[in-house]
């Protein structure tokens, strides 16, 4: 296991109502504080914000373009895609541009990918939305086309879904960027996670929950012959909701519109309920701070929570 890595889950819209030229200065605001401390940026596949809590004309970020923003503008950053969805652009594009930001941002890019789970998004921008079996299928035969295209030039693919004809994509990523499977359905999407991840990531969830999921992945990660300790394991809690006091960490959660799966407390209570992920295997945490766009949480975790999970 490596050494333990922290991620900011950041924000892609105003949470607080305000206006899109407010939100960026909070985004850059807080982006300039957590850069020395912090290892990567993971930015949401949305549109929309999809929200009950949230008006559909909300301000909301694109997720490739933003990262092409600001990936030059804090270049001790990483920036992934959490998780890029595979239905939204073709794979062959999707390869280039990701192979594009990884030559621009010079090796920082983290290729994060799914197989799409958002029904209005879909129906909303005119995608299809088939069975979530297919999407699955759908998602592994983009990623090996994205391998194809990053590996071999020319190169053609004929599969089910997704089809490329003597296609280029030039320049390669040099080095490639590590391929982040996100989703845990235990019969086909961790199957793709052993044969093709280089990282996997799970969001939300209970610590009996991660556990189990760990075990199916070994499990075909025997099947399909490749060493389960390859795989970087990463984890991205729902929310958390900290502060000096825990009362006060309460009233942040019970004023969120994250209900489900909150870690709520103090800085110890709080790495306390992030240590047993950690003893589990996860070497990269992927945090939501939810009293943004104030920043008294994100101190708090990066002055306090951050050294006791470290020890």
């Amino acid at each position: 296991m490596g050494d333990l890595r922290f991620g900011w889950h950041m924000p892609s819209c105003p949470v607080d109502g305000g206006s899109a030229a407010d939100f960026l200065d909070q985004l850059r605001q807080a982006l300039a504080h957590l850069q020395p401390h912090f290892d990567s940026v993971w930015v949401d596949d949305h549109v929309a914000p999809g929200s009950s809590w949230l008006p559909n004309d909300t301000p909301y970020l694109e997720c490739l373009t933003t990262i092409a923003y600001l990936a030059p503008l804090y270049p001790d950053l990483q920036f992934g895609t959490s998780v890029l969805c595979q239905s939204y652009r073709n794979p062959a594009l999707m390869a280039k541009m990701v192979a594009n930001l990884q030559w621009l941002t010079g090796g920082r890019f983290l290729f994060g990918i799914g197989a799409g789970w958002m029904q209005e998004e879909y129906q909303a921008y005119g995608f299809d939305f088939p069975a979530a079996s297919a999407r699955v299928d759908q998602m592994e035969e983009a990623i090996q086309i994205v391998k194809l295209l990053w590996t071999q030039s020319p190169t053609s693919f004929a599969g089910k879904y997704y089809q490329i004809d003597n296609a280029y994509c030039a320049p390669r990523p040099d080095p490639m960027p590590p391929i982040l499977i996100g989703g845990g359905g235990e019969q086909k999407t961790l199957r793709v996670v052993a044969r093709y991840a280089d990282w996997w990531n799970l969001p939300g969830g209970t610590l009996e929950n991660y556990a189990h999921k760990l075990e199916v992945l070994r499990q075909h990660c025997q099947a399909v012959g490749r060493n389960f300790d390859d795989i970087v394991k990463t984890w991205s809690p729902e929310a958390i909701a900290i502060a000096t006091t825990e009362e006060a960490a309460q009233h942040i959660a019970a004023t969120s519109p994250y209900q489900k799966d909150v870690i709520i407390g103090t800085p110890r209570q709080v790495a306390e309920q992030l240590k047993p992920f950690v003893d589990l295997g996860v070497e990269r945490l992927i945090i939501r701070i939810i009293d943004f766009p104030a920043m008294d949480g994100l101190n708090l975790f990066i002055q306090e929570v951050m050294p006791l999970l470290r020890q």
